[in-house]
């Protein structure tokens, strides 16, 4: 049997290659010691510190807001100024034996529990029971209870008693990121305190002053897409960055920060929508596919792509906006593709990434849905944007003599009547060959059929319509957003459209719309669309018929409206598209 031997010493580490963990991270070194470290949240910080200085806070605080944004670093430093050596005091000394022991965890008197993994009934009536015994180490016990809303509902009830009627050595501080899941019970019992997201300026601004204090560069291309991914949380920010500096050479730039986000940079976003907007299909689908060869996430692709053209659509708006950007940075690329795309056409694009967005949540295949939203986007065709501004201004016009006229309608009462010019009879239009045509032999048999009962049924509806038509299709919505029932039958409405090239485009939803008002109604209703300049003389053409017909047959009965020659003249004035009648 061979025996090993072995020296002892050997195995034994020497004493200079003792390793141990020294390295901490960013957000670990640099969390805030004071209030003035505190970012982004003067109006949480300045409150605090008054009641400080005044012997006036509460006896319970629930600070809520986003992850990362200061909340149990605030509570921290509050229970470090109320039991400061130096109190009262605007800002902890940080200096006295106090101080450095509610720093380091050493004063049992502040204590910071984690809600999650001491949620239950139990612990909470331990703390209650601990609560009357007077502090050891400082004049006052601080509690900080970090993400309460995890408590269930009898640790809630237990913890209600002992806010009710707390000692008066007794502080409480609750932290949530999400506080409508706390009792209303609780919340009325302590002075809340919102914090809100952190700005894009305020993140670059900590984050330089820290890296010149550690001489570490780091180029401002890479803090911006930092603070963008950070989303408005400080420790978000800090943690990229960190990992940003492990991931680089000697500078941290913007290709280091998009590798370990998985964000698309902006030039290749601009790239993406001058493709889409220009139709260059091929070019979209190729961009894509690179982004996710590249290992980017898709729904991170699609959230940049959606407030990159949210961007462009404030800045086009207003270049007085620009602070409201969470996106992009104006350079001269920037703003020859600001002047580039119509403002139709980025909501559009919004909209359909949107969606995009929404149907990616239940896929496993998420490339597949942003492929047919850039499929969807360079064969949408513009349709619109050319004679809207006409429309308008036409509109305007017309509107401006009518309030005139109605006017002097007003002052004059019913003999403006006679000045009226007689009105004409109109021949119909000759249409061109791509324009629409109208079925006037159809919408007169429906007129012939049409009932104030199935009219009004309509009208009734038609706010639900419009609401479900544009929580299923918004180009649809925004194809019949102008349209009005005009005459309804009980199988068949006539829409009157404003523009006649809306008709052509509704005939295209017609399955959509057709389905939801069956959906509403209960039965199924054909559409048939006009415009309102064929409508209005088609409408009196018919009416016309109508009293010939009655006279004729000796059956002539004057209506309410149609007997009152004010109610006649608005009619000519206006016609029926815009005119109410209210009966009293």
């Amino acid at each position: 049997m061979q025996v090993l031997r072995y020296n002892r010493e050997e195995f034994r580490p020497r004493e200079d290659t003792v390793t141990t963990m020294s390295y901490q991270a960013l957000y670990r070194v640099w969390r805030p010691q004071s209030f003035e470290d505190v970012v982004g949240q003067s109006h949480i910080t300045r409150t605090l510190q008054n009641a400080l200085v005044e012997d006036k806070f509460s006896h319970a605080y629930l600070f809520s807001g986003p992850r990362g944004t200061g909340k149990t670093s605030a509570a921290k430093i509050f229970a470090k100024a109320i039991n400061c050596e130096q109190a009262p005091v605007r800002e902890p000394c940080g200096e006295c034996d106090r101080c450095k022991g509610i720093q380091s965890g050493a004063i049992p008197d502040v204590m910071e529990i984690d809600a999650a993994s001491n949620n239950g009934v139990e612990q909470i009536r331990d703390i209650r029971d601990k609560v009357k015994y007077a502090p050891t180490s400082v004049p006052y016990k601080v509690y900080i209870i970090d993400e309460v809303h995890m408590l269930s509902m009898g640790a809630f009830n237990a913890l209600l008693k002992t806010l009710e009627e707390p000692p008066q050595h007794v502080i409480f501080i609750l932290a949530t990121t999400e506080p409508h899941k706390i009792p209303l019970t609780i919340i009325s019992r302590c002075q809340r305190f919102d914090f809100k997201r952190i700005t894009q300026k305020a993140l670059i601004g900590r984050m330089k002053d820290i890296m010149e204090k550690e001489a570490i560069s780091v180029t401002d291309d890479a803090y911006h897409q930092i603070a963008l991914a950070a989303e408005g949380g400080m420790r978000d920010a800090l943690s990229l960055l960190d990992q940003a500096i492990s991931y680089s050479e000697d500078e941290v730039i913007l290709d280091d920060v998009l590798a370990i986000t998985g964000s698309v940079s902006q030039a290749r976003l601009s790239a993406l929508v001058t493709a889409l907007a220009e139709k260059e299909v091929s070019t979209g689908l190729q961009l894509v596919d690179a982004f996710i060869q590249e290992g980017k996430d898709p729904g991170r692709m699609v959230h940049d792509l959606i407030y990159f053209l949210r961007d462009i659509l404030l800045y086009k708006s207003s270049t007085q906006l620009v602070d409201q950007m969470e996106r992009a940075r104006v350079d001269t690329s920037f703003e020859g593709l600001v002047d580039q795309l119509d403002a139709h056409w980025i909501q559009a694009a919004i909209g359909e990434f949107n969606h995009c967005q929404q149907e990616m949540k239940w896929t496993t295949s998420p490339k597949v849905f942003i492929e047919i939203s850039v499929l969807k986007l360079t064969e949408t065709k513009q349709t619109q944007t050319a004679v809207s501004d006409e429309q308008v201004l036409q509109l305007t016009e017309k509107l401006g003599k009518l309030e005139k006229e109605l006017r002097l309608l007003k002052e004059q009462g019913i003999k403006a009547t006679e000045q009226a010019p007689q009105q004409t009879k109109r021949k119909r239009p000759v249409t061109s060959k791509n324009s629409y045509k109208v079925p006037f032999e159809r919408i007169r048999m429906v007129l012939e059929k049409a009932d104030k009962d199935s009219l009004k049924a309509i009208h009734q509806q038609w706010p639900n319509f419009m609401q479900t038509i544009k929580q299923k299709s918004a180009p649809a919505h925004a194809t019949i957003v102008d349209a009005k029932p005009a005459a309804a039958s009980s199988d068949t409405l006539v829409l009157a459209f404003k523009f006649e090239i809306h008709c052509s485009l509704a005939l295209d939803h017609q399955q959509l719309i057709e389905d939801a008002l069956l959906e509403l109604l209960g039965h199924k209703v054909t559409f048939l669309p006009i415009p309102e300049t064929e409508w209005l003389p088609l409408r009196q053409t018919f009416i016309d018929e109508q009293k010939q017909r009655s006279k004729d047959d000796g059956t002539s009965e004057e209506t309410e409206d149609e007997g009152d020659p004010v109610v006649e003249e608005a009619r000519k004035l206006v016609g029926d598209a815009l005119l109410e009648i209210h009966e009293e």
